[in-house]
Order: C-alpha cells, then sequence, then structure tokens
C-alpha cells in the first residue's frame, strides 16, 4: 500500500516505522528544510514506553532520558496537592523524562532504518480528492495519489479544516514559558515537581536527562513557568533578572537551577489547542496525534496518545484489507481511551491554569487526600500512567 505522512514530527514519524515495517510503501513530508524537535521537555509515560518498545526505539531513548518515580506539587504555603508515585503500580514502572531532541532522534532512526522515505521542504497546503488523495505544496508541487494519507501536522494544522467532520480548535489562553537548564548539583531527580499558588501560578521542573547538543553535559532539567499569552511581550520586556527572582520567590528551593537563567531567550513559549473531531477519518484521509486531539499539557500524555495512534494505525490495517474499513476500526479501537484523556484534561486544566479562584481552591482541598483514598487514588495513578479508557476500566495496547 502507497502510504503518505504529513509531518516529520512524534505521530509521523512512529506512524513511518510502523508502517514500513509492516511492508508498505510510506513516505513523510516534512515542511521544514530539515526535519527537527519542536518543544524541550515532555514525560513519556508508561504506555507511551510501551509503545516506543513495540518501535523497538525505547532503548535508544532510555540512553538519553531520565527515570521519573514520582509526581508531586505543592502550594507556595506547602500544602500537598499531589503525590502520586509510580511504583505503585509495579516494581518497575516509571515515566521517562526526555528532552524532545531525544526523542525526535532515538524515532528518526529508526525511520531511517525502517526503509520509509522523508521528502523535505514540502509543504501541504491542500489535500486533494479524499477517495484518491493527492498532496499539493504551497509550490505547487504535487505527490500521489495515495493508497491512504496520515495528517500528523501537529496541534495547529490548518489541513484539517478540509475533512468532512465537525470539529473546533480554540487555542489555549494559557500557555508555558519552557527553558532546558543543567542540574548540576543533581537535587532535581526522579520527581516531576510543581508548585502553584492559586490557578494563576505554576512552575514546574521536570527532570529530562542528557540532551542532544547541549553546551553543558550530564542531567538537565526543564523549567516551566505557566502564563497568559497576552502576559509574553510584557514578560520579554521585564526581563530574565526579574523573572527569575519571580520564581524564586515562589520557590526558593528552585534557586541551584535558577541561577542557570541569564538570558530570556533561553525559554520558548509553548502554546496549545483544545482539537475536538467528531470523526477523524475522510475517505482515506486520517488525522492522528495532536492534530486529532490535541489538549493542554497538565496530564503529560500528549506524546504517549501520538505513538499509540500510530501502533494502532498499524494494526487496523493488518486486520483489514480494506483501507476505509480499516480506518473506522482504528476510531472504533481509539475512542474510549482518547475520549477519557481529552475529557479529563479539559476538567483538570482549569484547576492550573485560571483566573477562577473555585478552581484552585478545589484542588487544595480535595486532590491530597484524594491521591490517598484506596480507589479513588489508583484511578488517579492509572489516569497518569495512560491506562484508562472511558467511561470506565483500563486501556491495552492492541497485538
Amino acid at each position: 500500500m502507497r502510504i503518505g505522512i504529513i509531518g516529520c514530527g512524534i505521530a509521523g514519524q512512529a506512524a513511518a516505522i510502523a508502517l514500513a515495517r509492516d511492508g508498505h510503501d510510506v513516505t513523510v513530508f516534512e515542511r521544514f528544510a530539515e526535519a527537527r524537535p519542536l518543544g524541550a521537555g515532555l514525560l513519556l509515560q508508561p504506555s507511551g514506553q510501551l509503545a516506543l518498545e513495540r518501535l523497538g526505539v525505547l532503548d535508544a531513548a532510555k540512553r538519553w532520558g531520565a527515570p521519573v518515580q514520582r509526581l508531586y506539587g505543592r502550594t507556595t504555603g506547602g500544602r500537598t496537592v499531589m503525590d502520586l508515585r509510580y511504583a505503585k503500580l509495579g516494581k518497575d514502572v516509571q515515566g521517562l523524562g526526555l528532552h524532545r531532541a531525544a526523542l525526535f532522534q532515538a524515532l528518526h532512526d529508526g525511520v531511517t532504518a525502517s526503509g520509509a522515505k522523508v521528502v523535505l521542504g514540502f509543504e501541504v497546503a491542500k489535500i486533494k480528492d479524499m477517495r484518491a488523495p493527492h498532496l499539493i505544496a504551497r509550490d505547487g508541487r504535487a505527490e500521489g495519489p495515495f493508497d491512504l494519507v496520515v495528517d500528523c501536522a501537529g496541534a495547529h494544522d490548518t489541513l484539517r479544516k478540509a475533512l468532512d467532520a465537525r470539529q473546533d480548535d480554540p487555542v489555549y489562553p494559557w500557555g508555558c514559558l519552557w527553558a532546558i537548564l543543567p542540574d548540576r548539583t543533581g537535587a532535581f531527580g526522579q520527581e516531576l515537581r510543581q508548585v502553584c499558588e492559586g490557578a494563576q501560578i505554576m512552575i514546574g521542573i521536570l527532570p529530562v536527562g542528557r540532551v542532544p547538543g547541549a553546551e553543558a553535559e550530564g542531567d538537565h532539567v526543564a523549567l516551566f513557568w505557566s502564563l497568559l499569552h497576552k502576559q509574553y511581550g510584557a514578560q520579554r520586556t521585564l526581563g530574565i533578572d526579574k523573572l527569575r527572582a519571580r520564581i524564586e520567590h515562589y520557590w526558593p528551593q528552585a534557586k541551584p537551577v535558577l541561577e542557570e537563567l541569564h538570558d530570556i531567550n533561553q525559554f520558548t513559549l509553548a502554546t496549545y489547542r483544545d482539537v475536538r473531531m467528531k470523526n477523524w477519518r475522510d475517505k482515506r484521509v486520517l488525522v492522528i496525534g495532536d492534530a486529532a486531539h490535541g489538549t493542554s499539557p497538565q496530564l503529560g500524555q500528549g506524546a504517549n496518545l501520538a505513538l499509540i495512534d500510530a501502533l494502532t494505525l498499524a494494526s487496523a490495517l493488518r486486520r483489514n484489507t480494506d483501507v476505509e474499513m480499516a480506518l473506522a476500526a482504528y476510531e472504533k479501537m481509539r475512542r474510549p481511551h482518547l475520549r477519557y484523556y481529552q475529557t479529563a484534561s479539559r476538567r483538570v486544566t482549569p484547576m492550573f491554569q485560571s483566573h477562577k479562584r473555585m478552581p484552585g481552591w478545589f484542588r487544595d482541598i480535595f486532590f491530597g487526600p484524594m491521591a490517598k483514598t484506596p480507589g479513588i487514588a489508583r484511578i488517579m495513578r492509572t489516569t497518569l500512567a495512560g491506562v484508562r479508557k472511558y467511561p470506565l476500566g483500563l486501556w491495552k495496547l492492541p497485538d
């Protein structure tokens, strides 16, 4: 089968590996002149790690990443609002903190080994004819027809608008400033830590291990600072010294990492969309990854869901020789898992990023006790691990 994939990110590369390994003729179309990662740190949950293992690149990712044993959050006043430990799900269960460049390299090596082709500098402007899809580049070049086109162009993708499906993709008013910094003291290993004040202040530090191409050797962390998009310009104008002092005011213990901040340009602004699509397919075109179901990063599931999408698509195509039947089967397999995490993300996000008082108050009062209540605590841990489905029960990666 001839398959065209739009986008050389996590979803696109994972799909290329899985589909090329099954013998399909796969070509990935990337808009940039050089395939490269976008973003800073990410947390791979056990579900995502299993997907990487199936793709044959988990060991390569682990050589770069850092194990994460615990997610711990507190208020600036010291009240615990979240304390979730992976070990309570199993002896060897843990998260994996990674720089996106490390995951990108592991996947890119896998794409090369799979035999899939990558075409650079091909910015897809239009998908023509959903029954025999052609890809039309912005410069007028055309590729196709394909038996299947997979749109993996990310949360800010515009190509999904061409699908015959009800959809909405509002931008979250809140984003995050991210910086990758050396952890010279080793004080921030093993845990993702967050400090909050209400729902307006959120600071986090995630261990991400070694970083490809970094000036400093050794372990690094991803520091993130929550802010409204409209505050970004003013924050840059204030400069790095005032931002560093403000973060240290809320989190004095973060000073060893904050001392590595010297320039406001060390920070990158990340923005997010709440992508909702009634259907992810139209004839022989399918949307996967953040392009299909982007959420805020509060549950740390974006990369995991994208990897799982790719493997599920490969599984559906193995079970169905008819492409449109395979895509219908894919939707049926993915919907319970994705619906759970999209719904959970919409419910949780205002508790960490909002101007309203009630969501932050609810989080501070109830999250700590809930994490200690049998039954509810297990739901919270399995939600974090990426293995729940709608409406109830545990999800499993298809064979």
